[in-house]
């Protein structure tokens, strides 16, 4: 348990915690455990490294050990990469003159010579059913062997190791962190929060927790516990029930309830009954989750419990027994009746769904005293709106500038997207401009005074994480629509899965686009080469865990864009395979090397998606000649058997160009809002960083930073956002 809570931590803040242990002599074993550190594109800050120095040498060793292995997860070098090419990138053949060989190989073989022989006979031949098909033919010993060693590179990553304090505060502080979030968590980190909850319930609490998921994962803690349960809304109770079940706090999926223990019965009916008792409206909020309400009742009993009437009420109203008129249902009948001024009048008691309503009452008003009394209600209610939905709402409307007729994305919470055509009327420029003046307004209110600022520039064009659920666990992980340098001469995908059960194949791809979002060509296993790139080959089981790889030439690439994929071909979904990531390597002219070199990885994302197609991220030849990454985390539900790139090049084309030309809230654009004339910005070069406080924005912690430097991260970039 020890381990995977300091592993949670490097994991979250890429700070070591103050390792423990008997003085000693311990500086060359530090020094090795420095050195073992940057194979694998890590290493000590000089802190941390003086800190393990003065620590004896077995305390050394043990901790090394700890940190090697989460790191290692963290870049994804704890598996076994093999390539189904021994020597690969060198010596991939063409697509048709490797299954021939294999063809050649099976008419060869005595035990598939007559199947072979039947399926030519019938004029269709299955890969799966040739002996060398799909299957490595070498140890990965062999492979490594094969391979030469890997020239280092000032261009190698280096992420920086820090010490950090002793493990219970570490903790203490991360579960403030992540339970008072003001943005939602993803699913990893939802269930790091539940880990850190059952730890730190009884110890120091934020002092709000805004996000609802977050209120139930904490509240199920605090049942354990005996603490008093965090409750508002009905909402609460039924979404504490569905993580008391195992089940999601999103509500997105359905839950199956479990048999739930009396005391528990108890709790849940009690603060149930609480919540109504105090507000009667509240009741209107069953509407939305009538069917999970029933079901719940079914296992709480509500009858055995006269003395809670309230709680029974809840279970009525689900049933259709007693009525009560949603607040949505009244503020939907005033615009379906376009009646724009009754509807801000209501919607002014809501302001979240005020503002999620602005573009629609803006477009059905049918004067301008109308558009008046929208944003004159926005501007009123914004500082009760929380700092995601105004940002989220600002964004919006930056975006209704386009033109009507470009397409329109969709993607829900777990990262499924879908395009259609915008047919929306367009906002009037005036109105939608006053609103936008106004949103910022409200944000630089909000925004507290930074001092003296020192900033990583590449950092600006990282967008705002608005959602945890816009960004995959991962190290290296951007939010959707960030978009970051591409500094290589040779950019290389992986992608590794281990299957659980079922026999599963998945297939790493790469559709280069013109830049109109035409296809170009593709790489995959029905195009092993293609001008500029080779693959690796394809792997059709993983058992042990497989690998398939893809190698590019940047310079060599025809095409404006390059959107990898990673497509399911049969068996196990993502969220079903026992492990499943994707990344990518940079390397520099002749580095060589093995096919996957942990130092070299840029990015490794977990795929854990619904659909069957994963897009990451999408790279983008500049005018200038130079790439750049932007973040996708996209999944398309695909078909249910054998996804393909050549089928599926329309739809994620389709995708592509929706993400790529939309226009994403940055970190540049909070900057821009929070320094003022009193304000001095600084752009970190790499350098010495000041002797005094600082507030440092960048993707990494440089070292030397005063001790009383608030510092945000990509770790803890979400901090940005204003409550």
């Amino acid at each position: 348990m020890a381990y995977r809570l300091e592993s949670l931590v490097i994991r979250h803040t890429h700070r070591l915690p103050s390792p423990r242990g008997s003085a000693g002599e311990g500086a060359a074993a530090a020094r090795q455990f420095d050195a073992a550190l940057t194979s694998v594109g890590f290493k000590l800050s000089a802190e941390l490294l003086e800190r393990l120095s003065g620590l004896s040498e077995a305390a050394v060793v043990h901790t090394a050990k700890r940190t090697l292995r989460t790191v290692s997860e963290m870049v994804g070098d704890h598996v076994r990469h093999n390539a189904y090419f021994i020597d690969f990138p060198a010596n991939v053949p063409d697509t048709e003159e490797f299954w021939m060989r294999c063809v050649a190989k099976a008419l060869g073989d005595d035990a598939s010579r007559e199947n072979v022989l039947t399926q030519r006979a019938h004029g269709v031949l299955d890969l799966l059913s040739l002996p060398t098909y799909g299957r490595y033919q070498h140890t990965y010993e062999e492979m490594l062997a094969a391979q030469d060693e890997l020239i280092a590179s000032a261009g190698d990553r280096v992420t920086v190791l820090h010490l950090g304090r002793d493990l219970d505060d570490e903790l203490t502080d991360l579960y403030l962190a992540l339970a008072g979030s003001t943005t939602p968590l993803g699913e990893e980190h939802l269930r790091d929060l539940k880990t850190l909850a059952e730890r730190c319930a009884p110890g120091p609490q934020p002092e709000t927790i805004p996000i609802r998921e977050n209120r139930a994962v904490v509240n199920e803690a605090r049942l354990a516990v005996g603490a008093d349960l965090l409750l508002d809304t009905v909402t609460d109770v039924l979404r504490l029930a569905c993580a008391l079940s195992g089940g999601d706090v999103t509500l997105q999926e359905p839950t199956r309830f479990r048999t739930l223990p009396r005391p528990v019965r108890r709790a849940l009916l009690a603060g149930l009954d609480t919540v109504v008792a105090a507000n009667p409206a509240k009741l209107a909020d069953v509407h939305a989750h009538r069917e999970p309400f029933k079901r719940l009742g079914e296992r709480l009993h509500p009858h055995e419990y006269p003395r809670w009437p309230h709680a029974a009420e809840v279970f009525a109203v689900a049933r259709g027994e007693k009525e009560a008129r949603s607040f949505d249902s009244r503020a939907e009948k005033l615009l379906a009746e376009r009646d724009v001024l009754g509807a801000v009048r209501l919607l002014r008691s809501a302001p979240g769904k005020l503002f999620r309503a602005l573009d629609l009452l803006l477009r059905i008003a049918a004067d301008q005293e109308g558009r008046d009394a929208v944003v004159a209600a926005a501007v009123q209610v914004a500082p009760e709106v929380s700092g995601r939905v105004v940002l989220s709402v600002r964004e919006h409307f930056q975006n209704r500038e386009r033109k009507t007729d470009e397409p329109r994305i969709f993607v829900n919470r777990r990262g499924r997207g879908w395009v259609t055509a915008d047919v929306r009327p367009p906002v009037p420029a005036a109105d939608r401009d006053r609103l936008i003046t106004a949103l910022d307004a409200e944000m630089r209110r909000r925004l507290p005074a930074p001092g003296r600022l020192l900033l990583d520039p590449e950092v600006l064009d990282v967008a705002l994480p608005l959602s945890g659920r816009a960004t995959a666990a991962g190290l290296g992980v951007l939010p959707r629509g960030s978009v970051a340098a591409v500094d290589g001469e040779r950019l290389r995908f992986f992608v590794y899965w281990k299957q659980t059960e079922h026999r599963t194949d998945y297939d790493l791809s790469a559709l280069l686009l013109r830049a109109d979002y035409s296809t170009a060509s593709w790489l995959s296993y029905t195009s092993l080469r293609a001008v500029g790139g080779e693959h690796s080959g394809d792997v059709t089981e993983a058992s042990d865990g497989a690998s398939e790889f893809i190698d590019l030439s940047l310079d060599r690439v025809r095409g404006a864009y390059i959107v990898p994929q990673v497509n399911i071909y049969a068996g196990e979904g993502f969220e079903e395979v026992e492990e499943s990531f994707f990344g990518f390597m940079l390397r520099d002219g002749e580095q060589k090397g093995r096919p996957f070199e942990p130092r070299t990885v840029r990015m490794k994302s977990e795929l854990r998606g619904a659909g069957r197609v994963a897009l990451p991220l999408v790279f983008r030849r500049e005018d200038d000649g130079r790439w750049r990454a932007k973040w996708l985390h996209l999944y398309l539900k695909g078909i249910s058997y054998a996804n393909r790139v050549e089928q599926n090049q329309v739809s994620v084309s389709k995708v592509v160009r929706a993400l790529v030309e939309r226009e994403y809230l940055t970190v540049r654009h909070l900057v821009d809002l929070m320094h003022g004339d009193t304000t001095a910005v600084d752009l970190w070069d790499g350098g010495p960083v000041p002797d005094e406080p600082v507030t440092y924005i960048g993707l990494e912690r440089p070292e030397g930073l005063h001790p009383d430097s608030r510092v945000v991260t990509l770790e803890n970039l979400r901090d940005l956002i204003p409550g």
